[in-house]
């Protein structure tokens, strides 16, 4: 499989929004760490700025909070404003926690019959196919898939299973990083290594700064990537590619976007 590798900033349908471009899209929870169980809240947005609530808010239809046992657990106290959206967590069971929004969905463009016009559409897999017109012509249908999440742990860490769709990031302890040290990671594209894959990493508060400082690194051929923290804080972590392992019948091409965001202690 030929993985090709996009640079822009993710770009997917987020619950029936038009798609990102060069925007950040991520979940930024009050805590990573807890001594024992405990309430944490989370906002979630898209923005021009990393971690600043200055474009708008993500929508929820698609998270999913999965606890150290496997089971889901519901959020609480969900609301969606115009810059951000919000809601708590309850963690009361000792482990680690993947908070995540997973999105499937479709983007088709195509030509009107009667007036020669472009046209577009977004849906989800199992409804594109009914907004594209029977005389539809030169019909082109793009399947994007993307995760967006962040992890906490309450107490000892646990190990975290994934779940073997689309791009994923695979690691030890995402909550046990630490400034100066190298932290070892894997990305996998539904359940194999995501090999010779661009990753971005970029730490928060762009807003202050002058220049970006993105880290690029690549992954190896068993999509295994390793980053030393320069300085502790929250982190973006980025990876886009496309390949033509598609499960919607009329799409050919899948594109295939993932982001984390992720702590590092002083």
């Amino acid at each position: 499989m030929k993985i090709a590798i996009r640079l822009a900033s993710l770009a997917f349908a987020l619950s029936a929004t038009a798609a990102v471009h060069a925007h950040n899209v991520w979940l930024l929870p009050s805590s990573t760490v807890l001594s024992k169980g405990d309430w944490i809240t989370v906002d979630a947005a898209v923005s021009n700025d990393l971690f600043f609530f200055n474009h708008t808010a993500m929508g929820l239809d698609n998270l999913v909070v999965t606890a150290p046992d496997g089971s889901t657990i519901k959020p609480e106290n969900l609301h969606k404003g115009k810059l951000r959206s919000v809601f708590d967590l309850n963690l009361a069971q000792p482990g680690t926690y993947r908070v995540a929004v997973i999105n499937d969905g479709a983007f088709a463009r195509w030509k009107d019959k009667a007036t020669g016009q472009q046209k577009r559409a977004r849906g989800t897999a199992d409804t594109i196919a009914s907004q594209i017109p029977a005389d539809a012509q030169e019909v082109e249908v793009t399947q994007n898939a993307g995760r967006i999440e962040t992890f906490v742990t309450v107490g000892k860490p646990s190990t975290l299973k994934p779940s073997g769709k689309g791009l994923e990031l695979v690691a030890a302890h995402p909550t046990d990083l630490v400034k100066g040290e190298k932290a070892s990671f894997k990305l996998q594209i539904d359940g194999q290594p995501a090999k010779d894959l661009e990753v971005t990493i970029t730490q928060g508060n762009t807003r202050y700064r002058d220049k970006v400082d993105e880290l690029t690194v690549r992954t190896d051929a068993d999509g295994q990537f390793a980053v030393t923290w320069p300085e502790a804080g929250m982190y973006w972590l980025e990876a886009t590619g496309k390949d033509n392992k598609t499960s919607v019948a009329a799409a050919k091409e899948r594109r295939l976007t993932y982001a984390a965001t992720l702590e590092v202690m002083p």
